[in-house]
């Protein structure tokens, strides 16, 4: 009876240790796993944060402009921001003929839209943006053009930079919003016209009297396709 009892009592504490054998394996997975998921987490965090940043740069739109002072015709893409989206910021690249000049000329412009407020027509898939303003600065390439005088004029001949302008504009838009099954490479559709002017046009309008409006101010016209 007491080899019996020994032996039964010496099976007890074997499974008793295996047992605690067991849990302290168990607990020990447990805190790897535990590590590795928090490990994981910021990891996941910090690629997120990552390609967050990334993505803001890439575009939301693109624009066909023609006319404004940007060349006749001029191709571009930006960006919107804002809570409501109402910032945009575009860079274009414009074309003009050569016309009476040598050769044909490019532009660069780089553009800030404001648009206050977006009206939904009757919930229905217009909607208008009845004001735009913003500024943008454009610039020609050519070396005929410079920004400062060139030493063959007197100082002070001219007293501005041929090839950087700077111009301010007002516009209104009308919006179609493409609906989902619709949509292919774009999910909006947008008609827009400008008024603008350059401050060199602002200074003779103010110094020659009688210039009219139509001397001083551009109207242009352009579309813009909603991408993301």
């Amino acid at each position: 009876m007491s080899a019996k009892w020994f032996i039964s009592k010496s099976k007890g504490k074997l499974v008793q240790l295996l047992f605690m054998v067991l849990c302290i394996s168990v607990c020990q997975c447990l805190d790897a796993q535990e590590n590795d998921t928090l490990k994981n987490s910021r990891y996941d965090r910090r690629i997120h944060r990552y390609r967050k940043h990334w993505e803001a740069l890439i575009p939301t739109h693109t624009k066909i402009q023609f006319a404004g002072n940007m060349g006749l015709l001029s191709f571009g893409t930006g960006w919107d921001y804002g809570k409501r989206n109402q910032w945009e910021t575009d860079i274009f690249l414009g074309f003009l003929p050569k016309y009476d000049s040598d050769r044909t000329k490019l532009t660069l412009t780089l553009k800030q839209n404001y648009i206050p407020w977006s009206l939904t027509i009757k919930d229905g898939p217009f909607a208008v943006e009845p004001l735009t303003c913003g500024m943008y600065l454009n610039t020609i390439f050519g070396n005929e053009f410079w920004t400062n005088e060139p030493d063959r004029y007197p100082k002070g001949y001219y007293g501005f930079s041929s090839k950087v302008r700077i111009h301010a504009f007002l516009g209104q838009r009308l919006t179609l919003n493409i609906a989902p099954r619709h949509r292919f490479n774009a999910r909006a559709f947008t008609l827009f016209y400008e008024l603008s002017t350059s401050d060199l046009y602002i200074i003779s309008a103010f110094t020659n009297r009688y210039l009219r409006p139509r001397d001083y101010l551009s109207l242009s016209f352009g579309i813009k396709l909603q991408l993301l």
